[in-house]
C-alpha cells in the first residue's frame, strides 16, 4: 500500500467537534489518572496505555528476537537466552508524545490526549548494548531498527510497527521482559518490548521481534513520516525525539464529576506533583494560583532514579475565589512553554497545565 493524500495528516475545522474516530481511539488507549501522581511507581493498570493497532498476542514460549543486519554474528534469543545476560532495572518515566493534542488549537485529528499520557514504571531487562555487543555490531553502522509484532495501516501506509535509533543513542536503552516486578502484561508488549530512558513514547517499540543494524538512515514510516514536529504539510519537520520538560499538578480537593473544577476549602493548601525532562536534568519547578499572571517556586524534591520524574510541593494560602492553577518545569535547556507549541501532528505539547479550582 502506499501513502494517499487523503489519509495525510488533518487539521480540526474551527466549530468542529471530537470525531467518533478520534472517541474510538480514546475508548482503546488512556492516560493515567493524574490523582496517580502522588505515586513514585504508577501501578501497571493506571500506566498510559498507546497501542497504535491490535495487541498481538505472543507465545513467549515459542518467542524469538532476531539480531541481524551490519552485525558479525546474527543471533537468535528466546526468553531464557534474554534473562541470561545481565539484568537492569530502573524507573522510567515514559510519555506520549501525542501528549496534550487535544489542547491545541487548531486541533490536529488523531489521539486526542489532554495531560495525562504519562506514566513511571519500573523496567527490568537487558542492555541492549549488551545484546549488541554479543552479535558484534559493524563499523559501518548507522542506525539501529526495531520491529514489533503489531501489524496494521496508517495514512494508506500497511506496516509493521518500526522504528530505529541512531547507534550513537543507545545508552541505557533496555530490552525489558519485566515492568513493576512482573512480567510484561500484553497491553505493554509482552513478551518483550524495547525502554529508552529519556524518548518519547514511541521510540519504545512493544512486542519486539526483530533488530537489524543498518548502515544507511532509517526512512521508515514511523521516522520519516510520522512523529515530525512541523508547521506545514509541506514541512519535512523534523524529528520528535527526547521529552521536553513538562510539570504536573495533582488536581486539589475533589471534583466536579462532568467539567473536573476542583473545589477546595480556604486555608493553607498544599499542591504538589510531578516534573520531568528526558533531554537535560531539571533545574526548577514553579507554581501559579492565577493563570500564569505570576510565578512562585517550588521545592523539588528527588527522583526514584535518573530517567524518572521528580516530586515537587509548594504550599497555597487559598481565599475564597476562582482560580487557575498551573507548574512549569525548568531544564538546563529551557523553561517549559505557557503557550502552545503548535505543529501540524500535534507533537509534545508541552505548554502548562490548567486546573480549574473553586475555592470555599
Amino acid at each position: 500500500m502506499t501513502t494517499r493524500t487523503d489519509e495525510a495528516a488533518r487539521i480540526a475545522a474551527p466549530d468542529e467537534g471530537v470525531s467518533l474516530d478520534e472517541l474510538r481511539l480514546a475508548a482503546r488507549n488512556h492516560g493515567m489518572p493524574l490523582e496517580a501522581l502522588r505515586l513514585d511507581v504508577t501501578p501497571v493498570g493506571l500506566h498510559y496505555l498507546l497501542t497504535h493497532y491490535d495487541i498481538p498476542f505472543v507465545d513467549p514460549v515459542s518467542w524469538r528476537l532476531a539480531v541481524g543486519g551490519r552485525v558479525r554474528t546474527p543471533l537468535e534469543l528466546d526468553l531464557p537466552a534474554l534473562r541470561a545476560l545481565p539484568p537492569v532495572t530502573m524507573p522510567v518515566t515514559l510519555e506520549c508524545a501525542g501528549n496534550g493534542r487535544a489542547r491545541l488549537l487548531p486541533r490536529p485529528v488523531s489521539q486526542p490526549w489532554l495531560d495525562e499520557a504519562v506514566g513511571t514504571a519500573t523496567w527490568t531487562g537487558a542492555r541492549l548494548t549488551d545484546v549488541l555487543a554479543a552479535a558484534g555490531v559493524a563499523d559501518d553502522a548507522v542506525d539501529v531498527v526495531f520491529t514489533g509484532h503489531d501489524h496494521g495501516t496508517e495514512r494508506g501506509v500497511e506496516q509493521d510497527y518500526r522504528r530505529a535509533l541512531p547507534v550513537t543513542d543507545l545508552a541505557d536503552v533496555l530490552v525489558a521482559y519485566e515492568m513493576n516486578g512482573l512480567p510484561l502484561p500484553p497491553q505493554h508488549g509482552a513478551p518483550v518490548r524495547l525502554i529508552v530512558p529519556g524518548w518519547y513514547g514511541m521510540a519504545h517499540v512493544k512486542w519486539l521481534r526483530d533488530i537489524e543494524v543498518v548502515a544507511t538512515p532509517f526512512e521508515g514510516f514511523q521516522n520519516a513520516v510520522a512523529y515530525r514536529d512541523k508547521t506545514s504539510p509541506e514541512d519535512p519537520g523534523t524529528p520528535v525525539t527526547r521529552i521536553r520538560p513538562r510539570a504536573l499538578v495533582v488536581p486539589p480537593g475533589f471534583p466536579d464529576f462532568m467539567t473536573r473544577r476542583r473545589y477546595v476549602d480556604a486555608g493553607t493548601v498544599t499542591l504538589t506533583g510531578r516534573a520531568w525532562s528526558g533531554r537535560a536534568p531539571l533545574t526548577t519547578v514553579s507554581v501559579s494560583t492565577d493563570d500564569g499572571a505570576t510565578w512562585l517556586p517550588a521545592d523539588l524534591g528527588p527522583s526514584p532514579g535518573p530517567h524518572a520524574w521528580r516530586l515537587w510541593t509548594a504550599t497555597w494560602e487559598a481565599t475564597p475565589g476562582t482560580y487557575t492553577l498551573s507548574a512549569r518545569a525548568a531544564d538546563e535547556v529551557g523553561p517549559q512553554p505557557t503557550e502552545q507549541p503548535w505543529n501540524t501532528q500535534g507533537m509534545a505539547n508541552n505548554m502548562t497545565q490548567r486546573v480549574p479550582v473553586v475555592v470555599r
